[in-house]
């Protein structure tokens, strides 16, 4: 084989390879111009989707297994995450939903955590651990995920107090998020 072929063998991988780092550099500037913007105490915030549609229906069952529907908390600001013990970005956010909902429970702001698919006593051994005082919901069938059209994980969605879809993210997100986007609509 002459140095001519064995080099041509290796264009396509060199050409590929080139191509992702393109591919990342775009999305990365993409990225940071547009869905990412800078904050004091953390580096990003992640925007929304902002929406304007009515709520979806969606009743499952809590911890104690009582039913709790998204109409319990009409009136109020909801924030429903989809999320899961074993997802990493899902059990990081929990302690900034924590604290977020401390300091806005009063003002009509309330937490619905929906788990997709692990068993209660896992569930709850978690929710116990860090100390979690908003609703957690049970959702051995994923119908949280099939309502909103999602299966990644985490995704959360933010409905205001007229009962419409605001607010959606996939993603994790942080208190600083929560406070730039989600407080406004307290006030409304």
């Amino acid at each position: 084989m002459s140095n001519k072929s064995k080099n041509t063998n290796y264009l396509p991988l060199i050409l590929g390879g080139l191509g992702l780092i393109i591919l990342s550099a775009v999305t990365w500037i993409l990225q940071s111009g547009q869905g990412v913007s800078a904050s004091e105490s953390d580096p990003f915030i992640l925007a929304p989707v902002e929406l304007d549609q009515p709520a979806p229906e969606l009743s499952l069952f809590d911890l104690n297994e009582n039913p709790v529907s998204l109409k319990d908390f009409e009136g109020n600001v909801i924030l429903v995450n989809n999320w899961a013990t074993w997802c990493p970005p899902c059990r990081e956010e929990m302690p900034e939903f924590q604290s977020y909902f401390e300091d806005h429970q009063a003002e009509g702001f309330q937490i619905l955590a929906v788990e997709a698919g692990q068993p209660a006593d896992e569930v709850q051994a978690f929710v116990d651990q860090l100390g979690l005082t908003f609703v957690v919901l049970l959702d051995p069938q994923n119908l949280a995920l099939d309502t909103f059209q999602t299966s990644s994980l985490p995704n959360t969605w933010v409905i205001d107090r007229q009962g419409n879809l605001r607010l959606a993210w996939l993603g994790a997100i942080n208190q600083d998020t929560l406070e730039k986007y989600v407080t406004p609509l307290l006030k409304e």
